[in-house]
């Protein structure tokens, strides 16, 4: 069951807020615009796994995607040796 606090019996009392929240008793504190003090284990516990399961299970599914071709399309542009000046010098 939670137990509401006013803040000013939260500071006085603070020892007895902290042990309710460690055996799992929720903590609200404040009349308005309240916060609630949780154990760490608790509050573990609720955050779940990592970030990457969460980005895969929230990410956008759409049209799956092609994977393009690793075949390169250029020629290569060196295949002989080129007939420069210096290689015409040579011959004559």
């Amino acid at each position: 069951m939670t137990h509401r606090w006013t803040v000013q019996d939260a500071k006085a009392r603070l020892s007895e807020v902290l042990a309710r929240a460690r055996k799992g008793e929720p903590q609200r504190i404040g009349l308005e615009d309240s916060c609630v003090v949780i154990s760490e284990e608790t509050w573990r516990a609720s955050q779940g796994s990592t970030l990457g399961p969460w980005l895969v299970k929230t990410a956008p599914q759409g049209k799956p995607l092609v994977e393009a071709s690793r075949a390169s399309r250029r020629t290569v542009p060196f295949k002989t040796k080129p007939q420069g000046r210096a290689s015409r010098a040579r011959k004559g």
